[in-house]
């Protein structure tokens, strides 16, 4: 249950900083971006997860 928080606090992360990257250029820049951003936070997370909660 708790790596289920750890992937949805890193999915969470990763389209928030997309998001703020993004703005600067255009909406659909951001919008692309933190779509981005969440794909590599789910990776992250599930690596996280995997590797060192168990």
């Amino acid at each position: 249950m708790i790596k289920g928080y750890v992937i949805l606090l890193a999915i969470s992360a990763g389209g928030a900083a997309g998001w703020g990257l993004g703005i600067k250029i255009g909406f659909m820049a951001a919008y692309f971006l933190s779509v981005a951003g969440s794909a590599t936070g789910l990776y992250v997370g599930r690596q996280f997860g995997r590797n060192y909660m168990d």
